[in-house]
């Protein structure tokens, strides 16, 4: 299934934790601007800021 198209909620937990942060990103984008489901919205919100902090923290970790 691409992006653009609307994912069922067992659809998009299945998916969501193989996904990269940008991935997950356009997902929000376009559930924004096409589907504005609220549910979704925040549980692509919740995944994207897990992955987001993981990045972080491993870039904190990194020696300067």
């Amino acid at each position: 299934m691409t992006h653009s198209n609307k994912y069922t909620w067992r659809e998009l937990n299945a998916v969501l934790r193989d996904m990269t942060e940008d991935q997950i990103l356009k997902l929000l984008e376009d559930e924004q601007e096409l589907h504005r489901r609220v549910t979704v919205l925040r549980r692509l919100h919740q995944r994207y800021n897990i992955v987001r902090m993981k990045r972080e923290r491993n870039e904190m970790k990194k020696p300067r």
